[in-house]
């Protein structure tokens, strides 16, 4: 005949009381798509859109010389509709300056494509 310990006995209720948890939990989630199955999701899910950085990439190939962040918002917004946030802008194309790629700095806040990426644009 087999005989549980206490602390055998401790553990089997542990463990059961895990698996009840787990089972529980999948219960939850569950009952929870199935209320939502008509409602409308909480966010808009983003379409297609261009990239920041392939925006600026255009604004500047269009250009044919350097811009100024501040005018490379000013053709974002006019151009493409997009409203671009200058801090977050500036320090995506510093990266890519700090790394070698795509941009160049030529002046404070003024940028223009980096000659390697015209030769390998599409």
């Amino acid at each position: 005949m087999f005989i549980l310990t206490a602390k055998e006995a401790a553990m089997d209720a542990k463990e059961w009381a895990k698996l009840q948890e787990s089972l529980l939990k999948s219960q939850l989630k569950t009952i929870r798509q199935f209320l939502r199955q008509d409602e409308q999701p909480r966010f808009k899910p983003r379409g297609t859109g261009r990239s920041q950085m392939s925006i600026v990439y255009d604004i500047l190939l269009s250009a044919k010389r350097p811009l100024h962040v501040t005018e490379i918002i000013t053709r974002a917004k006019e151009d493409f509709h997009v409203s671009l946030d200058r801090e977050s802008l500036v320090s995506a194309i510093t990266k890519k300056v700090k790394g070698g790629r795509m941009f160049k700095r030529v002046a404070p806040n003024t940028f223009t494509i980096l000659e390697s990426s015209v030769e390998h644009s599409p």
